[in-house]
């Protein structure tokens, strides 16, 4: 089972990133001020990761694929890394809609 990490930046900001089970990070979310807030985008992603509706599916500038994960309001949760095929990003959608609505929390800043 997949995992979220919950990290702080250098510059204060709290963020999260899902984890597959083979540790690869397959979602990562914005720097957020408050670690409450990061905890609430982390039930957001687990919310939302089951409605197909709620992926972007992206081709960067470069020719790479990603995609954002978007809560109901319509705001960016989590960003995919870059993949290198269409076929791979659309099996990092997969693992987060796998990972994500059971995952544990791992908080790292205590």
């Amino acid at each position: 089972m997949g995992k979220f990490v919950i990290t702080q930046r250098k510059n204060g900001e709290y963020q999260f990133n899902l984890k597959a089970t083979n540790g690869q990070v397959i979602l990562s979310s914005q720097g957020y001020a408050k670690k409450a807030s990061c905890e609430s985008g982390v039930e957001s992603v687990k919310r939302n990761a089951l409605d197909d509706t709620k992926f972007e599916f992206k081709i960067a500038a470069n020719g790479k694929f990603f995609f954002n994960l978007k809560a109901t309001n319509g705001q960016v949760i989590g960003s995919s890394e870059m993949y290198e095929t269409k076929a791979s990003c659309e099996n990092g959608i997969a693992s987060v809609k796998k990972n994500a609505p059971e995952a544990a929390v791992e908080d790292q800043t205590l």
